[in-house]
């Protein structure tokens, strides 16, 4: 009897702070939901492997197979029927009862409830640090962390389609992590390889293989971009960008240069001109001093 009142009680209190939090979370317009698995699916796995009984770390359970609407982000639950199934194994746990091992899926570091969520939210209410679960880790391209929102978990779904697409990581081993901050970006690279193709065709009068062209892309003028924002400094004049962002705002500026004015600039060249031209004003005005200098 202790142990039910107990319950109850702990249920009341975590009823307020799912609340409080829903508040929060609607005032900064942000999403409070778990991460859906079958987001993670779209990042393509190329296949699974059962890992057996493990040890997790509950902090690295981030989202559910099926169950992520009845649970907010900090797998608070956010519904009647949720709060009272808590209610129900907190006080078999405060009556000695063993739980069973959880079942997940394991996406990179983070983990993904496939059957055990309400001991997931019971672990995590109560501060547990560890977890038994049976885990099947799938493997990805893109793997997810445990610190990343539904937005992140999209934008890596992209990027996995990027690497189906191109085979870049089969084509160039050595070649960097290409990372966006805003959706849809890369089907502006494949735009931009797919005119590279073209064009390249033109020049050398012959079909150009796509595996020949991604390749060209990344040497010739994506990483040569990147290599030059890097010597310039240009990524700490833009904070909470990459430099794959920059790479297409320079790009753009470049096309707009040879579409324009006529210019066709190196990567290098691009790189300082989109600098001079929309770096920090006291960037801007420095170059507008040397040119000054210069001509008198």
């Amino acid at each position: 009897m202790r142990e039910h009142l107990q319950a109850i009680a702990e249920a009341e209190r975590l009823e307020q702070r799912a609340i409080l939090h829903e508040l929060l979370h609607r005032l900064k317009g942000e999403p409070n939901v778990l991460l859906p698995f079958h987001q993670a699916l779209a990042l393509r796995p190329r296949g699974e492997h059962d890992l057996g009984l493990k040890t997790i770390e509950v902090d690295k359970v981030v989202g559910s197979v099926d169950r992520y609407e009845d649970f907010d982000h900090r797998f608070l639950p956010k519904t009647p029927h949720t709060l009272e199934r808590w209610k129900r194994l907190r006080a078999l746990q405060l009556l000695g009862v063993e739980l069973p091992p959880i079942e997940v899926y394991q996406v990179g570091e983070a983990y993904f409830v496939k059957d055990g969520n309400h001991r997931v939210a019971l672990a995590k209410a109560t501060g547990q640090k560890y977890l038994d679960a049976h885990v099947i880790a799938l493997d990805v391209p893109v793997p997810v962390e445990p610190g990343d929102t539904l937005k992140d978990l999209i934008l890596k779904a992209e990027y996995a389609h990027f690497l189906e697409k191109t085979g870049l990581k089969a084509l160039e081993p050595g070649a960097e992590e290409i990372r966006f901050t805003a959706l849809g970006r890369y089907d502006l690279l494949l735009d931009h390889i797919a005119t590279r193709r073209y064009f390249k065709g033109l020049e050398e009068g012959r079909e150009i293989p796509w595996e020949e062209a991604v390749v060209d892309w990344y040497q010739n003028l994506y990483r040569p971009t990147v290599e030059a924002i890097r010597r310039l400094g240009l990524l700490k004049d833009f904070p909470g960008r990459t430099e794959a962002d920059l790479y297409l705002w320079v790009m753009d500026h470049r096309h707009f240069l040879a579409q324009e004015l006529g210019v066709d600039l190196s990567p290098e060249e691009a790189a300082r001109s989109y600098e001079a031209r929309f770096g920090p004003l006291w960037k801007r005005m420095g170059g507008g001093l040397k040119r000054l200098l210069l001509r008198t």
